[in-house]
């Protein structure tokens, strides 16, 4: 299995919820809804999910293995953090150019 795509659909900055991704895998299958969450102590990954009659949520899509969701976890939180800095660079041109029409 190889994420051969990356989207990163939305960035947040209020509450938890830090992004909502979606992925490719070897160019064939497209899992939308994953989300990048900010726990007590680290960024994680949440599968899409849905939530059952008993109000419980349940996966609708996850990895089977811990090598899996390692791989899926790292690749996405990667393209995420470079997603950061791309804004951030963005954001510091756009000041400089602000500041040099002044």
């Amino acid at each position: 299995m190889t994420i051969t795509d990356i989207r990163i659909r939305k960035l947040v900055n209020e509450g938890r919820l830090r992004a909502v991704i979606s992925i490719t895998i070897d160019n064939a299958l497209a899992i939308h809804d994953i989300k990048v969450i900010e726990g007590p102590n680290r960024l994680f990954v949440a599968m899409p999910s849905r939530r059952e009659e008993n109000g419980t949520f349940r996966d609708v899509v996850h990895p089977i293995s811990a090598e899996g969701r390692k791989y899926l976890e790292e690749t996405i939180l990667e393209a995420y953090q470079k997603e950061l800095v791309l804004q951030e660079l963005a954001a510091e041109e756009a000041a400089s150019a602000e500041a040099e029409e002044e």
